[in-house]
């Protein structure tokens, strides 16, 4: 009625202007308007209501069919509840992102949380999908060994929870206990104690307001992750405190009648078996053996995953005879955990294997366990190609849905748009039509039609066209940053920390990606490292640099020379090369006892090698390039010593990176860097000249990718 009298006021003083003649029609349209608007303002609140409704009925379908594992079902569901804006994007990837993890395909699990995180967090809800999303995607790249990916994504989550206030016990928990792991892996270990402090408190929070035994569950979990840190970093002391913990809230979740008791012979054989590794790494023998003995007693101890474990005590205290036995139990294991015969199982699981039969002197069985190696690599290396199309394919997929979504979500708005326009159109001519006099009105009614008419079809088609335009250029930088974040996953980004050896990287892609490589492989006492550099440019090149990288690290863990290594990555990188691609490369191997080093360079730039004063390049034998030709022999040489020597080796986007005037940066210039600077460190070294070569360019655009590693065996 408000709006009634409101109008009514405005109209009766519009027509004493006017003349009175038909004021009392007007106060009847007045009455139609504020009806009009009266239902709208209805339908709207109405509307509100059932969207937040349909939000959470989605949900709970997506739920439902994750619960009884109907993936394929969950994904359709979140595709067309997002088409129907019943879920938001944020939502959406979220639910995507835990598809692609039930399929076992993390990388296109990460791209889609990283997707989510770049949505904006509206409301409440947002909030607490948002910590999930940070929750799943930390926890991915900690296993995955990318602590500083994990970090970027955890601590500024635990910075937003404090700021909005919204965030669970086992939020704050979870998050909090990934961040210390990252820490400790990094180094950091005085803030990685004050992480898990905070994350053992979340936990303890939990388990008091939770009327369920999920707390003390989720708490036993947490603190087995904490002590295999410690574990894997070689703390054993503070290990031992944490398995401590771990064996009391176990003992805990005993006592809770809705405990799920099927998981205590589990936790406690993980409980003895950490036990057991951890004093063997202090050196307590005989305590580790009993809690060894305690492991045997678990029905955990029995199955194949659990013998596997088992090795890792086994392994320590040297006894390879009995771990050999329980290798016997491997291909239960991979069969217990539906793993398939791909690189990484080859080198996490079989390749100890090899080495356990190898070590307790079982010549036959290592022999034979090196043949099946042999035999299943150049099937899991095939394996592993498709797997990475397929998985490119998928992300391709995802991304043909979203320009659909887009689509139908536009299409969508066009159609509000012009019910508005209408709805407005028709007030506006009530109004119109006994404002002013009848028949001058029609004929600007008329007028002022079809001037909306055209501005309307103008306004469509220059919206089409943006759109058009829009979706395309999202669509392509899209499949760019997909492709870059998985070419920069491939390389290392930490570097050995021990004693006696500096080392330090860059990678630096002249386009979204590139063609250059670096990598290393520590392996007690000697370093594997390499660079190389991919005919071309843009994704054909980082598909051929994954493979070349994939290859390195897989021979280098066999122990073989450099030259072994090129000849052995020619022959497979030659095969089915229909593009003519080839790699140059530098392949090293350094004996960080003796300071030797081994190296093969497959038309490579040469590397600089000397101290202070007296950097000079190196000379050797310049073999062809990887890829080229099939059944070359690859020559290697070696340098008796390379101690206390500065090495460094490069691709030609350092000495050939171009100003506007297109001069080059040169050979010279780089030694006389090197021969003028005293450098503390390798990162100094790495850092220096990178910063020297964009002062070169001066503005100009990389023209090629430049990478750089630097080491010195002290």
């Amino acid at each position: 009625m408000g709006i009634y009298f409101v109008l009514s006021s405005l109209i009766r003083t519009f027509a004493a202007l006017m003349g009175n003649e038909k004021v009392k029609g007007l106060r009847q349209v007045a009455a139609v308007v504020a009806i009009v608007l009266i239902v709208t303002a209805l339908f709207s609140c109405g509307n509100s209501t059932k969207k937040e409704l349909r939000a959470s009925r989605a949900d709970s379908m997506i739920f439902a069919a994750g619960a009884v594992m109907q993936y394929d079902r969950l994904l359709a569901l979140v595709d067309s509840f997002e088409a129907s804006h019943d879920i938001n994007r944020l939502d959406a990837y979220r639910w995507r992102g835990a598809y692609y993890y039930h399929q076992n395909q993390y990388r296109t699990a990460e791209v889609c949380f990283h997707t989510a995180l770049d949505q904006e967090v509206k409301t409440d809800e947002d909030q607490l999908v948002y910590n999930k999303v940070v929750r799943r995607l930390s926890e991915l790249q900690v296993v995955r060994g990318d602590y500083d990916g994990a970090l970027q994504v955890a601590v500024p989550a635990i910075s937003q929870m404090d700021k909005t206030g919204i965030g669970s016990d086992i939020d704050y928990a979870i998050i909090y206990n990934n961040i210390g792991v990252c820490q400790l892996n990094l180094g950091q270990e005085k803030e990685a104690k004050e992480s898990f402090k905070k994350a053992r408190e979340k936990y303890a929070n939990r388990c008091k307001t939770d009327s369920t035994s999920r707390g003390f569950q989720e708490a036993v979990l947490g603190t087995v992750y904490t002590s295999m840190a410690y574990i894997n970093t070689r703390r054993y002391e503070e290990s031992i405190y944490w398995i401590d913990r771990t064996e009391t809230l176990l003992n805990q979740y005993r006592q809770r009648p809705d405990a799920r008791r099927q998981y205590f012979d589990e936790y406690q054989g993980r409980i003895e078996i950490m036990r057991a590794t951890a004093l063997q790494g202090l050196g307590k023998s005989r305590e580790a053996y009993e809690a060894y003995k305690r492991f045997q007693k678990t029905a955990f101890s029995k199955t194949g995953v659990g013998r596997v474990h088992g090795n890792g005590y086994l392994v320590s205290a040297g006894r390879y005879r009995e771990a050999a036995d329980n290798y016997r139990y491997l291909d239960k294991a991979m069969q217990e955990q539906a793993l398939e015969p791909t690189l990484d199982v080859i080198q996490l699981y079989m390749l100890p294997k090899y080495r356990a039969n190898y070590e307790a002197q079982r010549g036959d069985s290592a022999r034979e366990m090196g043949k099946r190696i042999l035999a299943l690599l150049d099937s899991a290396i095939t394996t592993q190609k498709r797997s990475a199309s397929a998985e490119l394919a998928t992300i391709y997929h995802t991304n043909e849905k979203e320009a659909e979504i887009a689509q139908q979500q536009a299409e969508m708005s066009s159609m509000r748009l012009i019910g508005g326009l209408i709805a407005l159109g028709l007030i506006v001519v009530f109004l119109l039509l006994y404002v002013m006099n009848r028949r001058r009105a029609a004929q600007r009614l008329r007028t002022a039609h079809q001037k909306l008419e055209d501005a309307h079809k103008q306004l469509q088609a220059a919206y089409d066209r943006l759109e058009e335009t829009t979706q395309a250029k999202e669509r392509i930088e899209s499949e760019l940053r997909i492709a870059r974040n998985i070419q920069m996953s491939m390389i290392p980004n930490t570097f050995p920390t021990r004693e006696g050896l500096d080392m330090y990287a860059s990678m630096t892609p002249a386009r979204e990606v590139g063609g250059d490589l670096y990598g290393y492989v520590m392996i007690d006492d000697e370093l594997y490292f390499c660079v190389g550099d991919v005919s071309g440019k843009g994704v054909p090149a980082s598909l051929f640099m994954a493979q070349a990288t994939r290859l390195f690290r897989i021979l280098a863990t066999q122990h073989i020379m450099p030259a072994e290594i090129a000849t052995r990555m020619n022959s497979v990188l030659t095969e089915n090369n229909e593009q003519g691609m080839f790699i140059t490369m530098f392949v090293g191997l350094v004996n960080l006892a003796t300071g030797r080093l081994d190296y093969c360079n497959a038309g490579h730039n040469p590397p600089v090698l000397g101290v202070d004063g007296d950097d000079r390049f190196m000379e050797m034998e310049t073999n062809a390039p990887i890829g080229l030709w099939p059944d070359l022999d690859f020559v290697g040489e070696y340098v008796e010593n390379i101690r206390h020597k500065m090495l460094l080796v490069y691709t030609d986007g350092l000495n050939e990176a171009e100003n506007l005037q297109q001069q080059q940066f040169g050979d010279e210039r780089l030694l006389d860097i090197l021969n003028h600077r005293h450098f503390d460190s390798c990162k100094e070294l790495v850092s220096h000249l990178d910063g020297e070569v964009v002062k070169h360019r001066n503005g100009a655009e990389p023209n090629d990718d430049m990478t750089m590693i630097a080491l010195m065996v002290l």
